[in-house]
């Protein structure tokens, strides 16, 4: 599948809010309002998870390589995944629920 059609935007099933595609040529996995994100993949991009689980957003790491990241849990299966904090681009993520979930520990 190419960058292209991977990048769409989306209605958020968790807060309903529209979602652009991401403008820094990375793709969206994740809503920019409430953080949440759906147990779609096995690895990054290859929408074959049958799961299809809310990702609750669970706390925040660090990575050198790639920055802050969201660690997302599923809440039908518990798998967890890490997602990048998307800054730079045309629909930021929300930075105050983010530094909630730092200095709270959790959503």
């Amino acid at each position: 599948m190419s960058r292209k059609i991977e990048n769409t935007g989306f209605i958020c099933v968790n807060c309903g809010k529209p979602v652009t595609a991401l403008t820094n040529g990375s793709y969206r996995n994740h809503c920019p309002h409430c953080l949440y994100s759906l147990h779609v993949d096995y690895i990054p991009g290859d929408r074959s998870s049958d799961c299809l689980g809310l990702m609750r957003p669970v706390s925040i790491c660090w990575h050198s390589k790639k920055g802050y990241q969201i660690m997302h849990r599923c809440e039908l299966c518990g798998s967890e995944k890490v997602n990048r904090i998307a800054t730079d681009c045309n629909m930021p993520d929300d930075m105050d629920k983010i530094i909630r979930i730092i200095h709270e520990g959790t959503f």
